[in-house]
């Protein structure tokens, strides 16, 4: 079965831990790429939204055709009373849904059109197009002050002979420091298309370019492109970063390849790219306002008391001396007081985290997605307190609540916008 994983950002961070990127994890709020702000905000609200996906959902009878939901934040955080689900059958999203199709295999958020609230791309990476039964798809839904309707725009496969699986993976930033929102698209292939300038709502990027990234080898269906792509401002530097999960070997303990891929005024990098250790799924974000990154490093196999892969997310904060790894720590699982559930074996809970500021008090609050009742999944809603994470006030968001097709493993939750 096909298992959505975050492999984040701090692959970069696991190196940070061992002393490798430590000043990184640290670095103030301040010195954040200022076009990848702590929250995605699809109403223009001011107040952060969560956008996930259930890939494998049915929808209207198709199989594994996928949904997106957007639950909107609130002053109480985010839950399945303010949300929107889009599928391809939605009026306005390009396409239709379609069995295996997989709409929202990965997303990726920013203000691509420049109008003031943040859109969503959205890959498809299964879609078939014409002939080719794995073509894939990338479309960008439109945010608003209504957030997001489903109104969009496909972006076009600009090679579709050269690979499959277009919008396999995506991320967002500013790579080139201009101060427009660029997207980055991969597939089967070890091309990346990076597009630069934002879109018109037309659909129209201000340019184009490529730049090469590893291959995963080794695989039963063979070479692949990049298992994940994670942007994020690494150095500092004002320039949106890309941390490739590429994995170009494999050993008895998974893929063990990361490449971090520097912003410059061209793009991104390449020929400056650097190896990093390999990495574990996190997120990064201000939970207590301090001005230092806090991060939430997730342990989705975790075993708990004799519950297999039941999952857990440990909390770290951030100092003016680096990550605080020595006191200060939070712990969370199913079973932690006040967290809804309990611990079940293969709950995955930790399949992704999300750090975002969902309540408007500028402090960033923790989702968890996990892979509930046999991977029906669940979002989990962990709020800030002002000083650290709390399970008080605590909430899970089924795939019911959210109009999500519990029929077969629609995995909701899996995946979050980055």
């Amino acid at each position: 079965m096909h298992l959505h994983r975050r492999l984040a950002l701090a692959t970069a961070t696991a190196a940070a831990l061992t002393g490798g990127l430590l000043t990184f994890a640290a670095a103030p709020a301040t010195a954040a790429d200022s076009t990848r702000v702590a929250k995605a905000d699809f109403n223009g609200d001011g107040i952060g939204d969560l956008a996930t996906s259930a890939a494998t959902a049915y929808v209207s009878g198709h199989k594994n055709a996928g949904a997106v939901v957007v639950m909107y934040g609130s002053k109480t955080g985010v839950s399945a009373a303010g949300h929107t689900l889009l599928t391809q059958n939605t009026a306005g999203v390009p396409g239709g849904a379609e069995a295996g199709d997989e709409f929202g295999g990965d997303l990726a958020y920013a203000d691509f059109n420049g109008d003031g609230y943040d859109d969503l791309a959205v890959g498809t990476p299964d879609e078939k197009v014409d002939s080719d039964t794995d073509g894939g798809a990338v479309a960008i839904l439109w945010g608003s002050k209504s957030g997001l309707t489903g109104k969009g725009v496909n972006v076009a496969d600009p090679a579709p002979a050269s690979h499959d699986y277009w919008g396999e993976t995506l991320a967002a930033g500013d790579f080139d420091g201009d101060g427009k929102a660029d997207l980055a698209v991969g597939s089967s292939n070890s091309t990346l298309y990076l597009y630069r300038g934002g879109f018109t709502t037309a659909g129209k990027p201000g340019s184009r370019t490529t730049v090469k990234a590893p291959i995963r080898s080794g695989t039963a269906g063979g070479a692949h492109g990049p298992l994940n792509l994670t942007a994020g401002d690494v150095n500092g530097d004002g320039r949106t970063d890309l941390v490739v999960d590429g994995y170009e070997t494999r050993t008895s303990h998974g893929w063990n390849t990361n490449y971090w891929l520097p912003g410059a005024a061209t793009g991104l990098n390449a020929s400056a790219a650097k190896a990093l250790k390999p990495g574990i799924i996190t997120a990064i974000g201000d939970v207590n306002g301090d001005g230092y990154q806090d991060l939430v490093i997730s342990a989705p196999e975790e075993d708990l008391d004799g519950v297999t892969n039941t999952g857990m997310v440990t909390v770290l904060y951030g100092s003016a001396s680096g990550v605080n790894t020595a006191s200060g720590a939070q712990s969370f699982a199913q079973s932690t007081t006040n967290v809804p559930g309990q611990d079940e074996k293969n709950d995955l809970f930790g399949t992704d985290v999300k750090l975002d500021d969902v309540t408007g008090d500028g402090k960033a609050d923790l989702m968890v997605g996990s892979y509930e009742n046999g991977g029906d999944g669940a979002v989990t809603y962990l709020p800030s307190d002002g000083r650290k994470i709390t399970a008080i006030g605590s909430r899970a968001v089924s795939p019911a609540s959210a109009g999500v097709s519990t029929t077969g493993v629609p995995q909701f939750g899996s995946v979050f916008a980055d």
